[in-house]
């Protein structure tokens, strides 16, 4: 049975911890060994009885945003409701706090939540395989962003196996200039291949170390670990990034790297107290136009209220 009243969900941002990048396949995807973690940097989505599907954007980066089919959640209400057999019948909403193409899943995550929301809306009794299912077919972070918690993603990431990491770790995101598209740094990464400038991605290092530090619950043992083979193509589309990088390190993180595609610099700290302090310090430091403490790993899309 349909809701009669709204339904409102939410979804984590994610940090990709270790990000190992293949070469190019045929199906125009790159072969991922990737290790996600949730923060608890949350999107909502709120859904309510309409007729047909409408959409607005309020919160971080609102303007950019589009409210129509290009958006992921326009297209995740098609797509169940095709699935369940339903009218695509919804008012949608999307609160934004994950800024938008930076390099932290927040389309991906409102995605996942809008999943969640309208299969409560519309009463279609979808299980948690089912929607994953339909998050694989929205994109490669969708299924992680309904996940949730720590776990190790291959194929294009989609395919995901579910890691323990039972203490949590505090990290300090820092938001440096405008968006980065994903593709044009996919696109630069396969650049900086075909001219010998970094790897090639023909053998791809293992993520278990980073597993292993994240199990261990050791700061220092995880900042050892941590690597993305998309900072050099974003650290060239973007050379400021260099200077966000080591301001967060001179600033006390025991590790640093860009998260995903970036602009986002993710700068793990030791605890909460020391995130507290480093986020004051990047605040001040005039390199990034957002900084957030978090900490990881939390759960993925759930309803709430």
């Amino acid at each position: 049975m349909t809701a009669s009243a709204p339904v409102t969900a939410r979804a984590p941002a994610k940090v990709n911890v270790h990000l190992a990048v293949g070469p190019l396949r045929p199906d125009g995807f790159h072969e991922l060994r990737t290790v996600y973690l949730a923060v608890s940097l949350f999107d909502t989505v709120t859904v309510g009885p309409g007729d047909g599907l409408s959409l607005s954007v309020t919160g971080e980066g609102a303007d950019v945003v589009p409210a129509d089919r290009r958006n992921l959640v326009w297209r995740a209400a098609e797509l169940l409701a095709g699935s369940a057999g339903v009218p695509a019948d919804a008012e949608m909403t999307i609160a934004k706090s994950i800024p938008a193409a930076a390099g932290l899943a927040g389309g991906s995550a409102d995605a996942a939540a809008a999943l969640v929301a309208l299969d409560a809306l519309w009463g279609t009794r979808a299980s948690r395989e089912d929607l994953a299912g339909l998050a694989a077919q929205l994109g490669s972070d969708v299924p992680f962003s309904l996940l949730g918690g720590v776990a190790l993603g291959s194929g294009r990431g989609e395919q995901l196996s579910p890691v323990l990491a039972r203490t949590p770790s505090h990290w300090v995101l820092g938001i440096a200039g405008e968006g980065l598209s994903t593709p044009a740094v996919y696109a630069e990464l396969d650049r900086l291949r075909a001219a010998g400038r970094v790897p090639d991605g023909t053998d791809l290092p293992p993520a278990e170390p980073v597993i292993a530090a994240l199990r261990s619950g050791l700061p220092q043992e995880l900042a050892g670990a941590l690597g993305n083979d998309l900072q050099a193509p974003a650290l060239t589309l973007r050379p400021e990034l260099r200077r966000a990088l080591a301001a967060a390190t001179e600033a006390g993180a025991a590790g640093v790297l860009v998260s995903g595609s970036g602009p986002t610099v993710a700068a793990l700290v030791a605890d909460e107290q020391s995130a507290v302090r480093l986020t004051a310090a990047l605040a001040g430091a005039g390199v990034f136009r957002t900084v957030r403490a978090v900490q990881g790993p939390v759960p993925g899309a759930r309803l709430v209220g």
